[in-house]
């Protein structure tokens, strides 16, 4: 995994903008600090920076595809193509040489070979771009599922003028060109209830949805669509569905244990990681290639007393990931962080700068980060079950009536119920106007009415069955997204490559079209994914009920953020201040501390994205037009 920035223009000599391409490349060196490399044309710059995972050796890019030494196409590739040996054997077969062992060779010949249907053969997690030097075009792919991010921008008045893409934001940001303009849409997106596909917080960045491509030529700008999920009628028995399933599972853990440097699994001890975990001990070891190690995050003093929360939080993670590890025999650590790593503000400034955006989440986010710098001198890739929860209906909401019926998200329907504020999670504190005014939850439900009515639909379906297929498709597109572009940067940003399984589009694809009774049987959240692994896991792990990602519960950590904000508000020049609501401040202002136990993570949500904010305008210089 690395990062990518790239630079097309028509109506300008690029040649000698090196200088602007290295700028926009080193705001990516925590993407990747094994390599860096750059190509300039005259309308067209490439650079990259590299993260190695395989051939370290010999797979630098930009890579050049040529014929008798004239470059035919120039490529980059942010991720990894897990098909990319079969690949390369086709190619080879039609007669392409190669010069390197990667797998970014194979992205420039295979578009050689067959243009931009190249896209469809790509299997894996990627952010490709190749310039095409003999029709002076660009085209910029992004994987099915959205789990390498790429954006870009324009920097003139037409298409022909100026395009640059990059892997962040940020990098576009480095282009003089590209101005850190933030309407109200955007503003909405900050808090948004669900990503919006194509979009950024920013004005003039545009994100490249997942399963498409963009291409660029001296006509204009086209995206198109390379990928889809599809309704199909699902014939198969509960029994064949749960071998398939399996089959499918252990082929994605396969593919994804390719690499040229150690792999090891993230564990919580929930059913995804532990059935990942599980697998990829199994093959490892039919490999020979030795016990797998896996590591899991907790807070000190969190298991000895943890309290527990009804819809988010049964169970603490910790016994759960140390009964998977004994039971599959794995090298096992666990990372310790207490409530002094979680209370750092430069840490808290470094999360907000991986995601180029604020967030409310506060110690979620920074205990991920954290996690995963404190793992990156003993693990440099590793497995992850991200989006397990979005293919088999994990989530409560997904099947409670009174929400998987309501007539916006589902999630969003949730938490209007736990949050009093208008306009949900993180926005309490902003000013009541402002609020009203942007309407956020209004946006969340006409964003909702769009995705509802592309979710594709199969004749005959009965209206249970069709609005179980229009929430797991709502769920995929968009709730999914921000999970992965989350842990993406997260990762990056602590020099980890996360790989994601169960984002595998084969196995998304057939579970998508299982109907919702065989995937909760007699009322068990995610029970055909229990069932596909129950050979492999101890009893107390395959029945354990879901609990979502850990938050501390330390009252030292939440005096900590109110403290924070006390002392900004008391700033009559920092920068949030104008966006404040003076009561609801107020009466934060007269509390002692924030409240304590379990449920005070929702009020310290507020607090947690007032000081992201004020960290983003100032830092990022944003000019919000609202």
């Amino acid at each position: 995994m690395s990062g990518i920035v790239g630079w097309v223009d028509y109506q300008r000599n690029l040649s000698g903008e090196a200088p602007v391409l290295r700028a926009m490349a080193d705001t990516l060196n925590h993407r990747g600090g094994d390599g860096e490399g750059q190509w300039l044309s005259q309308h067209a710059g490439l650079a990259h920076r590299r993260f190695a995972v395989l051939s370290p050796a010999d797979s630098r890019q930009p890579v050049i595809a040529d014929h008798h030494g004239e470059p035919l196409a120039v490529a980059l590739l942010d991720g990894s193509i897990f098909n990319f040996r079969t690949l390369r054997t086709e190619l080879e077969g039609r007669g392409h040489k190669f010069r390197s062992g990667g797998d970014a060779e194979v992205v420039a010949r295979a578009y050689l070979e067959w243009g931009k249907s190249f896209a469809e053969r790509l299997e894996g997690a990627f952010a490709v771009a190749v310039w095409d030097v003999l029709r002076q075009e660009l085209l910029v792919v992004r994987d099915r599922l959205g789990i390498k991010p790429v954006c870009f921008a324009r920097t003139g008045p037409d298409s022909t003028s100026g395009f640059v893409f990059g892997s962040e934001p940020k990098a576009l940001l480095a282009h003089p060109k590209v101005e850190p303009v933030v309407t109200a849409d955007g503003l909405r997106e900050v808090t948004a209830h669900g990503k919006k596909p194509g979009t950024t917080v920013f004005r003039d960045i545009t994100e490249v949805r997942p399963g498409h491509l963009v291409r660029v030529h001296s006509g204009g700008v086209t995206e198109e669509r390379y990928w889809a999920l599809t309704a199909e009628p699902h014939t198969d028995s509960l029994a064949t569905t749960v071998d398939t399933v399996r089959g499918l599972l252990s082929e994605s853990v396969a593919r994804h244990l390719v690499s040229d440097v150690p792999i090891a699994a993230l564990l919580s001890g929930g059913i995804d990681s532990s059935a990942l975990t599980a697998l990829a001990a199994g093959a490892l070891k039919a490999e020979g290639r030795g016990a797998i190690r896996t590591f899991s995050m907790n807070f000190a003093g969190y298991t000895e007393n943890f309290e527990v929360h009804p819809t988010m939080r049964a169970t603490p993670d910790s016994p759960f990931a140390t009964m998977v590890a004994e039971h599959v025999h794995s090298d096992h650590t666990e990372i310790l962080l207490d409530t002094a790593a979680l209370s750092d503000p430069k840490v808290h400034a470094q999360v907000m700068r991986s995601q180029d955006t604020p967030s409310p989440l506060g110690d979620m986010d920074v205990s991920l980060y954290l996690f995963f710098r404190k793992l990156r001198d003993q693990a440099k890739v590793v497995l992850s079950g991200e989006t397990a929860d979005e293919v088999f209906n994990g989530y409560f909401w997904a099947y409670d009536p009174k929400h998987a019926n309501s007539q916006t998200f589902p999630w969003v329907n949730f938490e209007r119920g736990h949050d009093t504020a208008v306009g949900g999670l993180g926005t309490a504190l902003l000013d009541r106007g402002l609020r009203e005014r942007l309407d956020f939850i209004g946006y969340a439900d006409g964003h909702y009415r769009e995705a509802v009515a592309e979710a594709p639909r199969l004749a005959g379906d009965s209206p249970a069955e069709r609005r179980a297929r229009e929430i797991t498709y709502l769920t995929l597109t968009r709730w999914a997204p921000t999970h992965l572009d989350r842990a993406d940067r997260m990762s990056m940003a602590a020099g980890v490559q996360l790989r994601a399984p169960f984002c595998d589009h084969r196995l998304v694809e057939y579970v998508f079209n299982v109907p919702a009774e065989m995937k909760r049987v007699n009322g068990q959240e995610k029970s055909l994914l229990r069932a596909a692994v129950s050979d492999l896991l101890p009893e107390p792990v395959l029945n354990r009920r879901k609990s979502a990602y850990p938050t501390t519960q330390d009252i030292e950590y939440g005096r900590f953020v109110h403290s924070r904000f006390v002392e900004l508000a008391a700033d009559s020049s920092a920068a949030v201040q104008p966006l404040l609501d003076q009561a609801a401040t107020k009466a934060v202002l007269a509390q002692d501390t924030t409240p304590e136990g379990a449920f005070a993570w929702v009020e310290r949500a507020n607090l947690e994205m007032v000081l992201q904010l004020d960290t983003w305008l100032t830092e990022y210089g944003v000019q919000l037009k609202l």
